[in-house]
């Protein structure tokens, strides 16, 4: 297992922490995910990075692209 900890700026309030939380931890290969609306981070373990693409592409799919 690896982590991996994103800039994430469109995360707002714990409303987003907890969207974030739900739709990555669903994730198959995902082993935990923390976020912050302080400090709009992530952090993700993951198992493989094609897991981390999938992590990248749902951030998106959900309004919480990683900057680039």
């Amino acid at each position: 297992m690896a982590n991996q900890t994103f800039s994430v700026p469109n995360i707002s309030c714990n409303h987003c922490v907890m969207t974030i939380k739900r739709e990555l931890g669903a994730l198959k290969g995902v082993s935990s995910v923390d976020a912050s609306a302080q400090t709009k981070q992530v952090t993700v373990g993951y198992d493989s990075e094609a897991t981390l693409a999938r992590v990248k592409a749902t951030l998106e799919e959900i309004g919480y692209p990683v900057a680039a």
